[in-house]
């Protein structure tokens, strides 16, 4: 084996992850940046133009105010998301994105991102908070932005972080990180002031519907593997929020959002027998008082609505979007260009963001506007930028937080240096790309004022860095040491590869912590038996072997999402209640209980003693 060559960069601030929430944090950290010459890098692990949830592309911005047009305020937003958490979310957090990402929306505008428009010059409407573009291009115009700020020389990319380093004087404040190269053998030691964690959410934790030949077909991006979550939890920052995983309808196989199809074309989830899903069983949502009886249905019961349809051999159940599109072209019906338009946006829908899709219908003889198409409840995904709230629990901003969520500077973990962004962040859902992009200005601004108020230097501890180095390429020399033992590569008796880790990871969190296979529901003995299985899988993890430094990457992110999977298990065992029923049920607790769990759950995890200790902080409502 090669001996990695290691290359020292000094900077002032480090941005890891070039997605949405990254690039945001890049462009507002260099503004602020200038006045006293700092230096800002940002790191990601594959190519900033094409990295990211919105790698493929997109078809709606899904967080819009329209405060110019006196569409919705941010208060509006607020109640949204309370609503759709089922009661619970950091209402600082979201009025503070949704007070911001309207100027955000208007950059992309003006970097040339196409917007639908209407014939007054607003931006076209997909739902309440939803605006249609043209967005195959989307992340590539976002990319080009952050890079002109920071300068080629500031951008790394095809590095993975896989640690970050705290203060050798001072275990609570973040020093830089460490990473790899996934092209040479080449290790990176960034020392730097303040870090802004802004890396994806967790893909693949659970065993996804697609296996075999389409292992890998999923919905959110799968080279999201949650280290923007990893990172933080064994620095020792708090997570808030880890049991809220995202469960969502798509269509099957293809994992084509629905969205669209429901807000703009008013397609109908009907089950095999033609009934209305929603209708059949609204009564329901009596039992989830009060947000059962909010409008909109929150998106866990609108899932629990489904599942219950299902359990009564109900199924398969079909998004009618041939009615939908028949009745839009009736109205049209001789408008050729109307009929046309109406059309083209139905298939845009996909070819912008979820290509597959478009060609999963294409293979199966499917016309969206003569059939209907399946729709099923997907694996559960872990990520703080959607309908979901995992992540860190961070600082408010200075004016609205009150004095429990607010401990100097916006959007910092309680690691002093340390912010987070997009996914990374817990309590804050709804924010999809437009907030966490937003949501990175927020954090580049705050981290650059840390620096002016604690300019003094850091140093990470030194044999910390080695022991960091030495670990990093061990599954290659593991693979070496274990090859003779072999003929067959996926055979060996002292070895595994990334993939059958993966697998096995993939098997214990679906039969034990309510994934898909398990109908969604798990009980305190079950999950405890399955956090037997994960420290059974941890303590093997340390016989991973990689081939190259393609398997190297792979390798490491296993180790990513199995500190997702253990977060994430024991806050579900902590939180004695079913809170999100469509997203987990607890079948030892089946109830909502605001009396005792209207609460954010909050975990430490202590990488010297490996101990988790996992508390409650209070709910706070800011908006009435």
């Amino acid at each position: 084996m090669v001996t990695p060559e290691t290359e020292v960069v000094e900077c002032d601030i480090l941005i890891c992850g070039g997605g949405m929430a990254g690039c945001g944090a890049a462009h507002e950290a260099a503004y602020w940046a200038k006045a006293k010459g700092l230096r800002v890098v940002m790191v990601e692990k594959a190519a900033v133009e094409r990295s990211g949830a919105v790698a493929m592309g997109l078809s709606a911005i899904n967080c819009y105010m329209g405060m110019k047009w006196g569409e919705n305020q941010p208060e509006d937003f607020v109640h949204y998301v309370r609503q759709d958490l089922m009661g619970l979310s950091r209402e600082d957090l979201v009025y503070d994105i949704a007070r911001h990402v309207d100027s955000s929306v208007h950059m992309f505008e003006e970097w040339g991102l196409p917007i639908f428009k209407t014939a007054d010059g607003r931006y076209k409407r997909e739902g309440r908070w939803q605006v249609m573009i043209h967005g195959e291009s989307y992340k590539p115009i976002v990319a080009e932005a952050a890079k002109k700020a920071l300068g080629e020389q500031n951008i790394y990319e095809r590095i993975f972080i896989s640690h970050l380093l705290l203060d050798k004087n001072d275990s609570g404040r973040i020093a830089g990180a460490v990473g790899f190269s996934v092209r040479d053998p080449k290790i990176y030691v960034f020392k730097a002031k303040a870090v802004i964690c802004a890396a994806g959410g967790a893909t693949q934790v659970f065993r996804p519907h697609a296996v075999g030949e389409g292992l890998g077909r999923i919905w959110y991006a799968p080279w999201n593997t949650g280290s923007v979550y990893k990172l933080m939890i064994m620095a020792g920052a708090e997570m808030t929020q880890m049991e809220h995983r995202l469960v969502v309808a798509r269509f099957k196989d293809g994992y084509g959002p629905v969205g669209m199809w429901f807000l703009l074309f008013k397609a109908v989830l009907k089950n095999a027998y033609g009934e209305e899903v929603e209708k059949k069983w609204a009564d329901l949502l009596k039992e989830w008082l009060p947000y059962g009886g909010g409008k909109p249905i929150p998106t866990p019961l609108r899932n629990h609505q489904m599942i219950r349809d299902h359990l009564e051999g109900n199924g398969p159940h079909y998004l009618r979007t041939d009615e939908a599109l028949q009745a839009m072209f009736a109205q049209v019906q001789n408008d050729p260009k109307k009929l046309r338009e109406i059309e083209s946006d139905a298939w845009e829908d996909f070819l912008d963001m979820t290509m597959s899709q478009a060609l999963l219908w294409a293979s199966e003889n499917v016309d969206p506007a003569k059939v209907p198409s399946e729709v099923v409840l997907t694996e559960p995904y872990l990520m703080g930028s959607h309908a979901s709230g995992t992540g860190a629990w961070v600082s408010g901003p200075e004016d609205i937080a009150p004095k429990e969520y607010f401990w100097g500077y916006n959007r910092m973990t309680t690691v002093r240096g340390l912010f987070a962004a997009g996914d990374g962040v817990g309590g804050s859902a709804h924010k999809f790309s437009s907030g966490s992009y937003t949501e990175g200005r927020l954090a580049g601004k705050a981290a650059v004022a840390y620096i002016y108020d604690n300019p003094q230097a850091v140093e990470a501890e030194s044999d910390r860095v080695e022991e960091v180095k030495k670990a990093l390429f061990a599954p290659l020399e593991v693979y070496e040491k274990t090859r003779p033992l072999t003929t067959r590569g996926q055979v060996n008796p002292d070895a595994f590869g990334p993939k059958q880790a993966l697998l096995r990871l993939q098997k214990i969190m679906d039969e034990y912590c309510a994934g898909q296979g398990a109908g969604y529901i798990t009980n305190a003995p079950t999950l405890k038996r399955g956090l037997e299985l994960l420290h059974m899988l941890r303590d093997d993890l340390s016989r991973l072997a990689a081939s190259d430094l393609h398997e190297l990457l792979r390798a490491w992110e296993v180790w990513d999402r199995y500190y997702c999977a253990e977060a994430h298990m024991r806050h579900m065992l902590f939180r004695e209640e079913t809170r999100w029923p469509g997203y987990y049920y607890r079948g030892d607790f089946p109830k909502l209980d605001d009396a005792n769990w209207k609460c954010f759950t909050v975990s430490r995890f202590d990488p010297e003693k490996s101990e988790w200790v996992l508390s409650k902080k209070p709910y706070v409502a800011l908006i009435p």
